[in-house]
């Protein structure tokens, strides 16, 4: 039984995370794992559908990533603050759950400026209460409407690229870093998996009469929040926000009890699903807010097949897909795609595991 996160490691060279998308979204390379055999295949992402036919289906996180990261000046001193909205917890006062950095700057009481591209203050915050060593409770001061108060917060807003690529956020993040088919507005971090569809390909599916299911978990922080216990049944997740609406239900259970394949697009969308089942092991529709960390051994109920990226070692999203491909295929699977020269994390490569 694999549960200790020292199993989960391993050394990954520098030069293989990838800090900019493939240049067409579905042309990444692919690595098709078969779980039955072992056998390790290497593709390109649209060759997805060559794997599935008709009525067999398909699960997709349709959250929205907005502009999480914003930049202020502290009052007085002038120091630039980084401020990673994480939720609004009250959009009548405009409170926001927040981490800053360079957090030991920053206490209860000290107001935030932020300035628009003309140098102009255009909106205040204050830290009312601080909640972890980085994170802070500030409330937003802006004399206009909650729409215009949102229009602002976008405007000031960079896209939210994880730390490990190193480099500001360009124009291309804008588009590239949000899948094509999200719609749902709530997420931190992109659901990776999705990146790789296209507009084209997904029309392609279609018309070869696969089904698509939507559902919608907002990506949080903590989805990539370093895990410090190695007896990993004492991890706990950070809660996030998912739905999971009938019509997705219908469309889940039509192919399970028709024995077909469903193909979980991603570890949010498997992590939603495994949220969501029912006493007779089908899919329900439910919303709320779930911090389930999935680990070897698990009971998968929904999906057997599915989509994602290449993880960091030692996250919850490796164990997690150890967990549904079989503990040494995929560590195995891993070493063949440091030696295969994939590229890793965002905006990398993908693996489809049958």
């Amino acid at each position: 039984m694999k549960s200790k996160l020292s199993q989960f490691s391993f050394n990954l060279p520098p030069k293989l995370v990838s800090k900019y998308p493939a240049k067409s979204r579905d042309e990444s390379r692919l690595m098709v794992v078969h779980r039955d055999t072992g056998k390790i295949e290497h593709r390109v992402f649209k060759d997805v559908m060559e794997y599935f036919d008709d009525e067999d289906c398909f699960i997709f996180n349709n959250t929205k990533v907005f502009p999480a990261r914003l930049y202020g000046r502290k009052e007085k001193t002038g120091a630039k603050i980084e401020v990673f909205l994480l939720r609004e917890l009250n959009s009548d006062a405009r409170l926001w759950d927040v981490l800053v950095d360079p957090a030991r700057k920053i206490r209860v009481g000290n107001k935030l400026y932020f300035k628009d591209k003309d140098d102009q203050d255009v909106m205040v915050a204050e830290v009312v209460d601080n909640t972890t060593s980085r994170g802070r409770t500030i409330r937003f001061f802006y004399e206009g409407s909650d729409e215009e108060f949102r229009e602002m917060l976008y405007t000031l807003g960079n896209t939210p690229l994880p730390k490990y690529m190193e480099r500001d956020a360009e124009a291309i993040d804008i588009e590239r870093y949000q899948t094509v088919y999200a719609k749902n507005i709530g997420a931190v971090a992109a659901p990776t998996a999705g990146l790789h569809f296209s507009r084209e390909m997904m029309k392609r599916m279609e018309l070869k009469g696969i089904d698509f299911a939507e559902i919608t978990l907002h990506v949080g922080l903590g989805t990539f929040r370093s895990i410090d216990v190695e007896d990993l049944s004492k991890h706990k997740m950070d809660a996030e926000f998912f739905e999971i609406t009938n019509p997705a239900v219908d469309i889940v259970n039509k192919a399970k009890k028709g024995n077909r394949k469903i193909c979980g697009v991603g570890t949010t969308s498997m992590r939603t699903i495994e949220s969501g089942v029912s006493a007779e092991g089908l899919l329900k529709q439910a919303s709320g807010w779930t911090n389930l960390f999935i680990y070897p051994p698990f009971q998968f109920h929904i999906a057997n097949s599915m989509i994602t990226n290449f993880h960091l070692s030692k996250s919850s999203l490796l164990i997690m897909v150890c967990a549904f491909g079989g503990y040494e295929l995929i560590m195995e699977a891993y070493q063949v795609a440091i030696k295969e020269k994939y590229r890793f994390f965002s905006y990398g490569d993908a693996m489809l595991i049958l």
